[in-house]
């Protein structure tokens, strides 16, 4: 039995209930009980407990980030868990401060991590799919849904996780497709969590 951790980050607003985000990570969780594994879900709108939050990092085998694309980052109540929860456990829970530990060890800078799990990011944007890795499309400049998500792999690669495939769903608000957004997740987590792992 697999422990997954799932921190459903979407912050509510007028123009964005957040239907998607709570199906994917229902989804989500229904994918893994059905599979016999143990899932804790928090949603960082409606508040967290630090210590939980840290101990529920320290046991989960993955933790997949579920969130939408705010201003090219996370929601505020996302950045605010993660300002809280991580911040707290530098104490050596998540890790131990940032890596270095004497004179001469910049180059081990982010090497201090505390954890041995894998994290997926799975992530809802109003941009569309085409706007990413394309030389085509001037505003990203070619670069990849990862590269705009560089900081969020940053941040987990600090506390020594590993990363697996990103999910990302496209044009969720102008020009929709939720059921084959669906379909692509579930065969995303079929593929990256094969039976038998997690």
């Amino acid at each position: 039995m697999a422990h997954i951790h799932i921190v459903h980050g979407h912050q509510p607003y007028p123009f964005a209930k957040g239907r998607l985000n709570q199906t994917l990570t229902d989804r989500a969780r229904d994918f893994f009980e059905k599979r016999g594994d143990e899932v804790t879900v928090v949603h960082t709108a409606k508040g967290w407990d630090v210590d939980n939050e840290i101990r529920a990092h320290q046991q989960a085998d993955t933790v997949i980030l579920q969130f939408p694309a705010n201003w090219m980052g996370v929601p505020w109540s996302l950045k605010k868990y993660m300002d809280e929860v991580y911040t707290a456990g530098m104490d050596g829970r998540l890790c131990a401060g940032d890596g270095r530990h004497g004179p001469g060890e910049d180059a081990k800078y982010g090497l201090g991590g505390a954890l041995d799990g894998n994290y997926m990011l799975s992530v809802t944007f109003n941009a569309p799919e085409d706007a990413f890795a394309n030389a085509n499309a001037p505003f990203f400049e070619g670069k990849s849904v990862d590269d705009l998500l560089w900081p969020m792999h940053l941040n987990m690669r600090f506390f020594g996780m590993r990363p697996l495939p990103t999910y990302s769903a496209h044009d969720v608000m102008k020009n929709p497709n939720v059921e084959q957004d669906l379909v692509r997740f579930d065969t995303h987590l079929d593929t990256t969590f094969p039976k038998g792992t997690s």
